[in-house]
């Protein structure tokens, strides 16, 4: 029953347990009672295929709420675009959402990027204390940085 991929499903729990990190503990946590429930010839494929988008609409949902209350209105946005700190924010969003569709593309194209990525990734939550938005925007400056030095290789 514990195979490769079990085992080291249960080392990203133990590190998330250690590093305090919930959001690692949980998706290590689902994801190994998704193999021993052995659901997972069935739910592996449309999370590996959906997720991506369900995660990203998740966290759009969580982003909109403050409009969706009312605790952000028209007047803030007004009073936003006078701000610098604004205009770095809406270049910072674009850029990132850019970053984020090579990112896409790159992961799909190339597995072991993935990987690394995705330990990387780990890595920062558990031990930095950082946030798992982290693989999108990885791949997605990982793009970028394999461009310029494609440039330059040529």
């Amino acid at each position: 029953m514990l195979n490769t991929s079990s085992l080291f499903l249960v080392i990203i729990l133990l590190l998330g347990i250690i590093g305090k990190n919930q959001s690692i503990t949980i998706a290590a946590y689902v994801l190994l009672g998704i193999k021993v429930l052995q659901l997972d010839d069935k739910l592996f494929p449309f999370l590996a295929s959906k997720g991506m988008s369900i995660g990203i609409t998740v966290l759009t949902i969580a982003v909109l709420v403050p409009i969706a209350s009312g605790e952000i209105g028209f007047k803030d946005l007004y009073a936003s675009v006078k701000s610098y700190y604004a205009w770095v924010a809406l270049a910072a969003g674009i850029l990132v959402a850019i970053l984020g569709k090579y990112g896409v593309n790159l992961m799909a194209s190339d597995p072991q990027v993935t990987v690394a990525l995705v330990i990387g990734t780990i890595l920062a939550v558990v031990l930095l204390n950082g946030v798992a938005v982290g693989p999108l925007i990885g791949a997605g400056i990982t793009y970028m940085i394999l461009q310029v030095i494609g440039l330059f290789t040529k």
